[in-house]
């Protein structure tokens, strides 16, 4: 052989750390064969052979079968190719395993059932358009009658997850927990509740969009006074509470006069019914699966404002 030193099975397995078993086994299968035999029939193999199994114990610790392997070292399927379609496979079982640890921590913290556990489990699992069909039909019945509204499109929009294609464990969880939310249906029907409110109370002739436009004036009018410890009975409050409700007045257009008690105590209705905590949780659930800024939630700000507004009325 040209001079070329050659080992011995014991020696192979000495400098690789393997068993002779495990290499006789790679040598039968074609996959690490040996270089000569001796005159005695005793395999012997050359330099290149640690090389070999060396590449065969990386194969194998990334989860390659040995028919592949015995076809990277037939060179009968290239590297390059074995790697990246073996990359993609890990994609998907990490996905999987981000998809078992979500549901483990989700049933970790909250103490579930068996059942709760299957339910989490069967949602984490969910396809794409399975996905999309759960969410379309919890919006579809939020939205009902409401989906040719111009004030709504954008509105639908802004409550839509987009679970990301390789999403992490806190997106996953997310995921569950508002899909268990779509199956709600008592908060489906709050929230179409408070839909039918907002699109009954603006005005015919504006297009602008209103219904998010009385969120974020409350959130704009009370957050200071929250933050100044104004209560909502005050006098200090009074300036607030006529512009809230001159600009509910507003949206309504000609349905409403300003400043009156009929006023007050309509729309002290409409933000008592948007104070359902399941809205501040949907949202911030929303924001982890999106990507969004977590939001603040608006209940402090729902709940003085709808006090001053009583609080203002006449009593009965």
């Amino acid at each position: 052989m040209n001079g070329e030193t050659l080992y011995s099975i014991g020696d192979l397995a000495r400098r690789t750390g393997l068993t002779v078993k495990t290499i006789r086994f790679y040598a039968d299968n074609g996959i690490v064969p040996p270089t000569d035999r001796s005159p005695a029939g005793y395999r012997r193999y050359g330099a290149d052979a640690i090389g070999r199994i060396e590449l065969v114990c990386t194969l194998r610790e990334l989860g390659i079968d040995l028919a592949t392997i015995r076809k990277v070292m037939a060179q009968d399927v290239s590297l390059t190719d074995v790697a990246a379609t073996h990359a993609e496979a890990l994609d998907v079982q990490i996905r999987v395993l981000r998809q078992r640890r979500a549901v483990l921590m989700a049933v970790a913290r909250r103490d579930s059932t068996p059942r709760e556990m299957e339910l989490m489990h069967k949602l984490a699992r969910l396809s794409e358009a399975e996905r999309q069909c759960l969410i379309d039909d919890f919006l579809g019945a939020v939205f009902e009658g409401l989906h040719d509204h111009p004030a709504f499109a954008a509105v639908i929009r802004s409550l839509t997850p987009e679970l990301p294609e390789d999403p992490d464990p806190e997106q996953i969880a997310a995921w569950v927990e508002l899909a268990e939310l779509f199956q709600d249906s008592g908060f489906r029907a709050t929230l179409h509740g408070m839909a039918q409110d907002l699109a009954a109370d603006r005005a015919p002739d504006d297009a602008t969009g209103l219904p998010r436009v009385l969120v974020e004036a409350v959130r704009a009018q009370v957050t200071p006074a929250l933050e100044n410890g104004v209560e909502p009975n005050s006098p200090a409050a009074e300036p607030i509470v006529t512009a809230l409700a001159a600009h509910y007045a507003h949206i309504l257009g000609s349905q409403a006069s300003h400043n009156t008690p009929a006023l007050y105590r309509r729309l002290a209705a409409r933000l008592e019914r948007m104070n359902d905590p399941r809205r501040d949780r949907y949202l911030s659930l929303l924001a982890v699966i999106n990507g969004w800024p977590s939001p603040e939630s608006l209940a402090p700000a729902l709940i003085w404002s709808a006090e001053a507004l009583r609080s203002r009325l006449p009593q009965r």
